[in-house]
């Protein structure tokens, strides 16, 4: 296996990491080291990022105070909950893949074949927020971009080594030196202590009582004041159907957003835009026009919004979504039914769609949930709202994302179901 490390602007970044979530409860460290035992002894080295372990080792070219690749990348795409990326570094590539803001994938490829397999084999999983590949790849839906131009440093994800046995030296010697240092400054008073003092003859057995009664009421007051607290419960697991927004109403948004960024600019072409579940962007390609001129206009146009240039002739930009109000809903009818209504629904209006059944697995730490989804994409011609009430006889529906296509002129949908 080749070093999992990459250089991105002079800066040496950990890739390969095996990260896992830990449980509410649970310290970082200690999860860390148990999770080294389990898996191998020789990942010595962890990283603690988003309520997740990442390990890593030194036979790997990792190093303490290394930051993680992986981190950096979910920093830059913070919008997204949900995507799968591969960056050319040098002659090697990365490939980041999370789920639900979990990092299912964090490798490096030495060949460009290894990597494209690896991408091909994970973009058949539904409901990624975003796509980026190489272009030259001719990924479906995939963006192209750098990976030197995200990346920040910032992810405070430095690795730290498992053991505790180097910090527990230093402090041993600190203590001890400590300690020396404090017997020399009062070594006068300590003399004084260690002289032999005359014994008092006749002592009142009351005095004697009431001053043991003191001592043992005070002792008593400094055991409450510093008893441990009992560990706090882990909270209840919560539902994402719990609080789903209107699918209307949630159409709706994702249409104006959509709308309110792909207003006309002379000189530049929106190409494609996405409304996903925090925010809405789009990307717009230069024909004839200039930067000073697209932000003359722009900043007009579309208040507020955040602009990221990408290329000289290549900008997106990103608005933030506002909330919605939310309600419980879930469908009564078992995954399999939800399916064949959905075909049915679809057969009506003749248009081609793909469905699929997932299991979800959900954990506080201490307990765990199933959840049992059914995931709907289709390409319609139809707008969000439109497209919307095809579900409006379903409970817990919940529309993950749509994007539109200025070429095609198509919008493409991403639908959730929860089911019993």
């Amino acid at each position: 296996m080749i070093n999992q490390v990459v250089s991105i602007n002079r800066k040496k970044y950990a890739v390969g990491l095996f990260w896992q979530p830990v449980g509410a409860g649970f310290v970082a460290r200690n999860y860390a080291r148990n999770l080294s035992r389990t898996v191998d002894k020789k990942l010595n080295l962890y990283t603690e990022y988003r309520a997740m372990v990442g390990l890593g080792a030194r036979r790997m070219g990792h190093k303490s105070g290394m930051l993680s690749i992986a981190a950096e990348v979910m920093e830059a795409l913070a919008e997204y909950t949900s995507f799968l990326s591969v960056f050319a570094a040098g002659k090697n590539f990365v490939l980041v893949a999370v789920r639900n803001g979990v990092i299912l994938e964090d490798k490096l490829f030495d060949t460009e074949a290894a990597a494209r397999k690896a991408y091909t084999k994970l973009s058949q999983i539904p409901d990624w927020g975003v796509l980026i590949a190489p272009g030259a790849w001719g990924m479906p839906r995939a963006i192209e971009r750098n990976l030197g131009d995200i990346v920040s440093g910032n992810s405070r994800s430095n690795l730290h080594t498992i053991s505790r046995f180097g910090a527990g030296m230093m402090s041993v010697l600190m203590i001890v030196l400590f300690g020396v240092l404090l017997l020399w400054a009062f070594r006068d008073q300590i003399g004084q202590m260690m002289a032999p003092r005359p014994q008092m003859a006749n002592v009142d057995p009351e005095i004697v009582a009431e001053y043991k009664r003191q001592v043992e009421e005070k002792n008593k007051e400094l055991d409450t004041q510093f008893e441990i607290e009992k560990p706090v419960p882990p909270a209840p697991i919560v539902m994402p159907y719990e609080a789903l927004p209107n699918p209307v109403a949630r159409a709706e948004q994702c249409y104006q957003a959509i709308g309110f960024l792909m207003q006309p600019i002379v000189g530049w072409n929106q190409v494609f835009a996405e409304c996903g579940e925090t925010h809405a962007s789009v990307e717009i390609r230069r024909g004839f026009g200039t930067l000073g001129e697209f932000y003359d206009v722009a900043t007009e146009l579309m208040p507020g919004a955040f602009v990221t240039e990408v290329s000289e002739n290549l900008l997106k930009v990103r608005a933030k979504l506002p909330q919605i109000p939310t309600v419980a809903s879930q469908d009564e009818r078992d995954a399999e039914t939800i399916v064949r209504d959905i075909t049915t629904k679809f057969q009506a209006i003749d248009t081609d769609f793909e469905s699929e059944i997932v299991v979800d697995t959900l954990t506080n730490g201490v307990e765990t949930a199933t959840l049992n989804i059914v995931e709907v994409a289709a390409s319609s011609k139809m707008v969000p709202m439109q497209f919307m009430q095809i579900f409006e006889d379903f409970g817990g529906v919940y529309m993950t994302g749509c994007t539109w296509d200025a070429s095609s002129r198509t919008w493409n949908y991403e639908v959730i179901i929860y089911a019993k």
